[in-house]
């Protein structure tokens, strides 16, 4: 699965991870974030993210 950087603040979706703080199992992929998650340090939203 691809990790995702928010253009913003440089922080990396990493699906391998997950997103504990914001309830996001370990193994979901970006693509099946819901569309309303944002990123955990800045707050936007998910079309501030691209693929590395």
């Amino acid at each position: 699965m691809d990790k995702w950087e928010c253009q913003v603040c440089g922080y990396v979706y990493d699906p391998a991870e997950g997103d504990s703080d914001g309830g996001i199992a370990p193994g979901t992929s970006f693509e099946d974030l819901p569309d309303d998650w944002v990123c955990p340090v800045c707050g936007v939203g998910k079309d501030e993210f691209t693929k590395l």
